[in-house]
């Protein structure tokens, strides 16, 4: 069987089925934004993720600073996802014979900006010569109150569900990008066209993790019933949330909240803006489920917005279109293994 027919999470599953936990300390394995390590009252979050050049990133365009700071905070992101906070990270890196000190210093700088903005220590890590590009594998340790730790299996029937920010932005930084990147080949003195549009270009190159909106639900007193960060897209992660919760969905295409110049920039190209939002990924942006008393809270939270509620599972998971038709939604975001993917990272 083809790796690519599996994808990335049906790989992980294969892999990783009926996998037994042979310490009680271990609450929880495979499956979460995080895996979570039980130690007294406190819950250890324990998060790892790899990016490699050419498949995550492409040099031609992604500043060094930048690449680092981005692996450091995607780690911080699934940390908040799981309702807890980042605490200390570890770096390795697999470094190909052209880089220089020099770049893998800059690469470090942005890694040491994101941890002394989120508050996070750099405790360790390794390093390695790579025959093929840059590799980088972050490993980011959180902790939380042991009963406030959200997963994505909680959300419940008649739950609302709650996304911050605006979705689809870096996607269409990405492609962006891409066209920048296309239009300056050959051309030795050639300078890239961004003006109106740097904030989606920063979505991309720059993303930050929503900590604000962690600690605004903690003031206003509301633990989700589930949660995690979109960087997949928001079709895909809202079916890991009901796959997991056994429910079903229902999200209105006219609340999920979209920028100006995403919609410019999807114009421009002639794509679809709701399937940019659906399925590009990138966002790291919070997607959660919250009970239905929760609503006169949530409704009014600054960068947050209500776009839809849980069903039954036998109703299934659908987008609502204005006019009132559901649509089905499918698991067409970014998925490294597929043979396909809505949001090429390469």
């Amino acid at each position: 069987m083809e790796i690519s027919q599996l994808g990335e999470f049906g790989l992980i599953d294969r892999l990783t089925k009926d996998l037994p936990t042979v310490n009680s300390s271990t609450i929880r394995s495979v499956g979460d934004d995080c895996a979570v390590l039980r130690n007294h009252d406190t819950d250890i979050l324990v998060t790892t993720d790899l990016l490699l050049e050419g498949v995550h990133f492409d040099l031609t365009y992604v500043p060094l600073k930048h690449l680092g700071y981005k692996s450091a905070v995607v780690n911080f992101s699934d940390v908040y996802a799981m309702n807890g906070t980042p605490r200390q990270i570890t770096v390795s890196l697999g470094i190909s014979s052209r880089f220089t000190v020099e770049h893998i210093e800059e690469l470090y700088s942005g890694i040491r900006l994101a941890c002394n903005i989120y508050g996070v220590d750099l405790v360790g890590g390794d390093t390695t010569s790579s025959r093929q590009g840059l590799v980088i594998s972050i490993t980011c340790i959180g902790e939380a109150e042991a009963s406030k730790v959200v997963t994505r299996s909680g959300a419940r029937d008649t739950d609302l569900i709650c996304v911050s920010g605006d979705l689809g932005a870096a996607y269409m930084g990405l492609q962006l990008l891409e066209r920048e990147k296309i239009a300056s080949a050959g051309q030795k003195d050639f300078r890239p066209d961004f003006g109106g549009k740097e904030y989606i270009v920063e979505r991309q190159l720059k993303p930050e993790a929503r900590k604000d909106i962690v600690a605004q639900l903690a003031k206003d007193g509301i633990v989700p019933t589930a949660m995690m960060d979109i960087s997949d897209g928001l079709s895909s992660d809202l079916l890991h949330i009901a796959h997991d919760s056994n429910v079903g969905c229902r999200v209105y295409e006219d609340r999920i909240p979209i920028d100006y110049q995403t919609a410019v920039m999807a114009e421009e190209l002639g794509m679809n803006v709701i399937m940019a939002a659906l399925n590009g990924g990138e966002d790291y942006e919070l997607l959660f489920t919250v009970p239905l008393h929760c609503h006169e809270k949530v409704k009014d939270m600054p960068g947050v917005k209500v776009i839809g509620h849980i069903t039954k599972p036998e109703l299934g998971c659908a987008l609502v279109t204005p006019d009132g038709a559901e649509i089905p939604l499918r698991a067409q975001g970014w998925n490294p293994l597929a043979a396909t993917s809505a949001s090429d990272k390469g």
